[in-house]
């Protein structure tokens, strides 16, 4: 099998797991990181806690900054692995570089990263792609894998298939979607399940589900994302590891007296006890939220097509208002009547 050269924007949680697993498996990773991020690792290494025990990467391949990586070696592919809020500022970058990337393989949550990365890059040279397995962040580059599910690559590139079976034989378990579009939405779907609900009432998603009118808010918030899905005729799919249709039907055509408890005890063996990732930024005191990359891209979509998305727009404007500082956080904390009305 062939072995990649391979950039790997960012030592995160996903950065981490996806290019450690490609470099214990035989393929040349680097890593760009802040460059104290970068002294960091470089001293203690990469730490992956996966299915089949702990394995350490005792001498990565960190750089302080992308100029750095590219002049340094040619790679066959990057990997995109940052939040979706720090995309822009990625782009903005790329006016520095005097050196053209490889083709991206964006692995980033929502809809709207690999349109602004075609838009500056060519939209031949990017692949969607989306991580569904459960990571957990220790610290930079210190990862364990708490659920494999596996992550979808698109089938719209050479390497696509390749990459595919690369990344299988790493133990990520990946799989070949069709439709790009179709993927990506399906997961941000799944995204949206007691997220910002959790941010925003500072509940766990045990607690979100409990509570039967929050749990009729989770509802109509898929609803109104489904809605925006059928109009653009963008499909439902299952991603590896991830029943999304099932999920959907439940969301669609049960009644809440069943479909409450099933979707409670897939939120609960998916998750476990952790709290989401909009709650976590909302505490970390970064000041930034991905919300209005996922509930926000259904309230803009909502607009162009003129199908309201009032549930969806209340949890990005409350969200985003918490994490700019305009509301102080304890505003709507375990008070959801005050949220809903």
């Amino acid at each position: 099998m062939r072995k990649f050269k391979i950039l790997t924007l960012g030592a995160g949680a996903i950065g981490t797991y996806i290019g450690g697993s490609l470099a214990l498996a035989g393929h040349q990773v680097a890593f760009v990181e802040r460059p104290e991020v970068a002294k960091d690792l470089l001293a203690r290494g990469l730490r992956l806690q996966l299915r089949s025990g702990e394995h350490l990467i005792p001498d990565p391949v960190v750089v302080g900054s992308l100029e750095e990586a590219l002049a340094t070696s040619e790679y066959d592919i990057a990997i995109f692995a940052l939040k979706s809020y720090h995309t822009s500022a990625f782009i903005d970058s790329l006016s520095t570089l005097h050196t053209p990337l490889p083709a991206i393989l964006c692995l980033s949550n929502g809809v709207d990263n690999e349109l602004a990365l075609g838009a500056a890059l060519g939209r031949e040279n990017i692949i969607a792609g989306t991580v569904t397995s459960a990571i957990g962040r220790n610290a930079a580059g210190d990862i364990t894998l708490e659920k494999l599910r596996g992550l979808g690559i698109a089938d719209e590139h050479p390497l696509a298939d390749e990459l595919t079976q690369a990344m299988t034989d790493a133990g990520v378990n990946a799989q070949l979607f069709a439709c790009a579009t179709d993927m990506k939405w399906s997961k941000m779907l799944t995204n949206l399940i007691a997220n910002a609900s959790a941010a925003v009432l500072d509940m766990t998603p045990a607690e979100i589900f409990a509570h039967p009118g929050i749990f009729a808010l989770e509802m109509t918030q898929l609803r109104e994302a489904l809605h925006i899905m059928r109009a653009q005729g963008i499909h439902v799919v299952d991603l590896p590891g991830t029943p999304v249709r099932a999920l959907a039907f439940a969301v669609r055509w049960l009644p809440m007296v069943i479909s409450r408890p099933l979707l409670t005890k897939a939120v609960g063996s998916g998750r476990g006890g952790k709290m989401p990732s909009f709650h976590i930024d909302l505490h970390n005191g970064s000041g930034k939220s991905e919300v209005d990359y996922l509930n926000g891209a259904v309230v803009r979509a909502g607009k162009l097509l003129g199908i309201p998305t009032p549930v969806n727009a209340l949890l990005t404007q409350s969200l985003l208002a918490l994490t700019r500082g305009e509301m102080p956080l304890d505003t709507y904390r375990h008070q959801p009547v005050k949220l809903f009305g």
